[in-house]
């Protein structure tokens, strides 16, 4: 059996890939795109695997051979996995040094396998030098080399490398595809695994990882926790949270994305429980409503409580003044500031 069937739910890109194999017809370079945690690397892996697997065509990757267990263990000769750095601050970056360094291996002949393959993590991370530098090989590429890049967005490479590669634009997995796979194959309790696929947002990888490190419930648990403390405080304690915050700027962006799931499934509850009166005048049916898509399934109570005591403008407002915190944030807008002015447009919760 073939080890693509360790890619769920991508069944697509796997097909568009074993073809390229089958007959001959391989790029190049590869670029594939999609959130983090969705896959990227190992499909990345994978392929690589099948490029140099010593089983049959049809049956490549085996999973078994010594190649494909070298690259799965990121420890083949010919297999090279670049990473970007992080700075003090939390921040990832491909620097030039990495380049170079991958340019002199990639000029060598391959030593064990028939393909040497750089699979380049998080490239939208490179900075400009890195970059540039990494085009020259990526325009003349050595014979029998084979680059895979990954990125969260086409748009955030130079446009001269994104052009030169073929793009596999990975999609967010259903929630009960991530759900079953959890369950079957990871054998995750079945609440757990449905609140962790409610959580994902389409990320099988973040899923997974969340099922095995339990400090990634426990830091988000956190997170929506100051959140509650914003939204029970005063001024005063709006402004001192934000102060607290504002000294882990590296983290904000995350904790914020977690409020914009909070918010967003306030607003999905909001404007049910509007419809719902205008649902009831219409002739009985005897069917059950739509189960809602939420993200924060285990929190549902209490939110539905919230959802009723304020206005759906309200929520909206504070979901796209989250967003636009977001937005300043990543442009650098003074950290502190930013938080000040978002805490001010959030409504008050009752004691």
């Amino acid at each position: 059996m073939s080890n693509w069937n360790q890619i769920i739910g991508h069944d697509w890109a796997v097909q568009l890939l074993a073809n390229a194999l089958r007959h001959d017809r391989a790029g190049h370079a590869y670029l594939i795109t999609g959130p983090a945690h969705i896959g990227k690397t190992t499909l990345a892996r994978t392929f690589a695997q099948a490029l140099n697997c010593t089983a049959v065509v049809d049956e490549r990757p085996c999973g078994e051979c010594r190649n494909c267990k070298l690259i799965a263990a990121d420890r083949h000769p010919d297999v090279r996995l670049v990473q970007p750095d992080i700075s003090s601050r939390g921040k990832p970056t491909i620097k030039i040094e990495q380049m170079r360094e991958l340019q002199q291996g990639l000029s060598l002949a391959a030593y064990e396998g028939r393909y040497k393959v750089a699979i380049l993590t998080q490239f939208d991370a490179a900075n400009a030098n890195a970059a540039n530098a990494f085009l020259k090989t990526l325009e003349e590429p050595p014979n029998n080399v084979v680059l895979l890049l990954t990125a969260n967005d086409a748009d955030t490479l130079l446009p001269t490398i994104a052009s030169r590669c073929r793009t596999i634009g990975l999609r967010p997995l259903p929630t009960d595809l991530i759900e079953q796979s959890l369950t079957t194959r990871w054998h995750v309790p079945e609440q757990q695994a449905h609140v962790l696929a409610c959580l994902a947002d389409g990320r099988l990888g973040w899923a997974v990882q969340a099922s095995q490190d339990e400090t990634i419930l426990q830091t988000r648990a956190a997170r929506l926790a100051q959140l509650q403390d914003v939204l029970a405080g005063n001024r005063v304690t709006r402004f001192d949270v934000a102060d607290k915050l504002s000294r882990k700027a590296e983290e904000l962006p995350d904790v914020l994305q977690s409020w914009l799931s909070w918010w967003r499934d306030l607003l999905v509850l909001a404007q049910a429980q509007r419809t719902a009166p205008a649902q009831h005048t219409a002739p009985a049916q005897h069917t059950a409503p739509a189960p809602l898509a939420l993200t924060n399934v285990d929190h549902e109570t209490a939110l539905r409580e919230l959802a009723a005591a304020w206005s759906s403008p309200h929520i909206l407002e504070s979901l796209q003044q989250t967003n636009l915190a977001l937005w300043q944030l990543q442009r650098n807008a003074n950290t502190r500031l930013v938080l000040e002015n978002l805490f001010l447009t959030y409504p008050q919760r009752a004691a």
